[in-house]
């Protein structure tokens, strides 16, 4: 690659993850995995379980500070960032073990996730003056776009425990895109799925894509990674094994043999 056709590739990245390590004890969960993923792309991250994949997404979103290398996102170097600060530059994520707040109702949760972009006087949490008031009709209205959009729309004062599995991981979505993310981080969204729930996750993913959001999706059904994404990392024992398009993936031999013991699809 030329040095001009480098730094284009670089301006059209919105993240970039160079020499990442990280290691628990004498485990190491992430070894110099390096990789960038374009602007308004779906780059998924492929594995055997035990391949460093949830801890990949825990070192970008912030969960885990790496022990070596260097996460930059649009520009800005996350190194020692908090999770929190990170969450407010445009990163959000959804969790492999559901993380609700259970005793709120759906509609509580995803008005939730709109506090990092709360922008009003502190006295008027206080007195709850018109500002308040305007800034908790925006967030509700926009709360229930996003129930609409994960197709919740008729569960809003239910309790976020007493959904289905299926219903919980819509809702723990709905929550995170309240963030505003540019970059959304999604980890095994298809776990516990029935097959048309599956199809629902596919299309709307899809449509994340086409409003131009940026996506990273750890995910094992192979139906869903292959029909969605634009590009996907193989990864195992910790390390970057293949990166490629779909199609190039399911024809390499390397990933086929410790990915899927001798057959991908």
């Amino acid at each position: 690659m030329s040095a001009v056709a480098a730094i284009g590739q670089i301006e059209r990245s919105l993240l970039q993850v160079r020499s990442l390590h990280k290691n628990f004890g004498g485990v190491k969960a992430v070894s110099d995995i390096s990789f960038d993923v374009p602007a308004g792309s779906i780059f998924s991250v492929i594995g055997p379980n035990g391949a460093g994949k949830s801890t990949l997404l825990n070192l970008i979103s912030g969960v885990y500070q790496p022990d070596s290398g260097s996460l930059s996102f649009n520009g800005t170097a996350l190194s020692a960032m908090p999770a929190h600060r990170r969450v407010r530059l445009g990163i959000a994520r959804t969790f492999q073990k559901i993380r609700l707040f259970k005793q709120l109702s759906v509609l509580e949760n995803v008005i939730a996730g709109f506090h990092v972009h709360h922008h009003i006087p502190a006295w008027q949490y206080v007195t709850h003056g018109a500002a308040f008031a305007a800034d908790q009709r925006r967030c509700r209205e926009r709360a229930v776009q996003l129930l609409h959009f994960v197709g919740m729309s008729g569960r809003l004062d239910v309790l976020a425990g007493s959904l289905s599995y299926g219903e919980q991981r819509m809702l723990e979505l709905a929550r995170a895109l309240a963030t505003k993310p540019q970059l959304l981080l999604i980890d095994e969204p298809a776990a516990g799925l029935n097959a048309a729930e599956v199809d629902g996750l596919l299309d709307r993913i899809r449509s994340l894509r086409n409003d131009r959001m940026t996506v990273i999706l750890v995910e094992h059904n192979m139906d869903l990674v292959m029909n969605v994404a634009d590009r996907i990392m193989v990864m195992d024992y910790g390390r970057r094994l293949f990166e490629g398009s779909p199609a190039e993936v399911q024809k390499n031999p390397a990933v086929i043999a410790a990915y899927l013991g001798g057959e991908l699809l």
